[in-house]
């Protein structure tokens, strides 16, 4: 039942997008956007770049970093809401584009908390003791599903992908997790494909990103607040054991309420948001990665990643970080 992850790897796109961009296409400023989500950049795919495209790369930066064999994978998890086609899904991209002979493949659909749910299902399956070897990647190019009219949501969001493996190992780094779920604000962030209704409400079916701000800010702070003070409980731990807090970037603000809601010092929290965006499943392991390569996150740090979004639904894990900076 015993899980490690050593290693990690991220990519993104090329292209960054600063505050000013959206100055020419909607009624906004760059102090405004900096002011109310704490973004001052973000990237964006090119347009022959998709999901696929930034998972296979992500993991390539894994394993020429940290040396990994990707031959002996036997199972590769995706958690992502932009995959480029629902069917093929976007892990039998990787397997097929990375030469992984014998994985099962599946993609995650749960919005900003996938890449944490991703974590959880693959400690599960060693557990179990059905595979041993399990690449869990969060990646997203939002930027082709962002209402650009919309001048409240455009501005959050960026593309990105970041990748771990999760491996059986001879003692566990991988601990207790939570998971929850509203599924009564389904309505308030979604991205719908077809005309049905979600709760009995009508949808927009254009294809983009959709979100009641305000409604997800309330419900985020306080579902953070008293899951992470759950999660730690569970695991034993009180928040001053936590080295590290890596909740998912979706808004500086949220983020900053929360700590302040634990009592917990703005710098024990590692974002990705200031300089990625709201990257949604690939947020928390571009932040994890980064303060990896910063020297902020060091080798046996007791970290908790907390993921939240569409659903509405929530995934938290603890864990010891076991990966050195390269």
């Amino acid at each position: 039942m015993n899980a490690i992850i050593n290693s990690i790897g991220i990519y993104v796109p090329e292209k960054p997008i600063d505050n000013h961009y959206f100055e020419s296409i909607i009624d906004t400023t760059d102090e405004w956007i900096t002011t109310r989500t704490g973004i001052s950049q973000r990237f964006y795919a090119a347009e022959n770049e998709y999901t696929s495209d930034l998972c296979v790369k992500a993991v390539q930066n894994l394993a020429s970093k940290y040396n990994k064999d990707l031959s002996d994978i036997d199972f590769i998890i995706v958690a992502t809401t932009s995959g480029e086609q629902v069917m093929p899904n976007m892990a039998s991209q990787v397997q097929t584009r990375l030469n992984i002979p014998n994985a099962g493949c599946i993609d995650v659909y749960a919005a900003c908390a996938g890449f944490v749910y991703g974590i959880i299902l693959a400690k599960g399956l060693i557990a179990a003791g059905t595979h041993k070897k399990v690449l869990v990647i969060g990646a997203e190019t939002l930027s082709k599903i962002t209402d650009f009219t919309d001048r409240t949501s455009c501005i959050l969001f960026g593309d990105g992908a970041g990748a771990v493996i999760v491996e059986a190992s001879g003692e566990n780094h991988i601990f207790d997790a939570l998971t929850e779920t509203d599924g009564s604000h389904g309505k308030d962030l979604y991205l719908a494909h077809q005309n049905v209704p979600i709760n009995g409400e009508p949808v927009i079916p254009d294809r983009n990103l959709h979100q009641n701000g305000k409604v997800v800010f309330k419900w985020a702070v306080s579902t953070l607040v008293g899951k992470i003070q759950e999660l730690t409980s569970r695991n034993h731990l009180k928040l001053e054991d936590i080295d590290w807090l890596i909740p998912h970037s979706a808004n500086i603000r949220i983020l900053e309420s929360v700590c302040s809601g634990l009592n917990v010092p703005m710098d024990k929290c590692l974002e990705s948001i200031r300089n990625y965006g709201n990257t949604s499943a690939a947020s928390i392991p571009i932040a994890w990665y980064n303060g990896i390569e910063s020297g902020k996150v060091k080798l046996d740090d007791n970290l908790l990643l907390i993921g939240f979004g569409g659903g509405l639904t929530c995934a938290g894990i603890c864990l010891q970080n076991k990966i050195e900076k390269k």
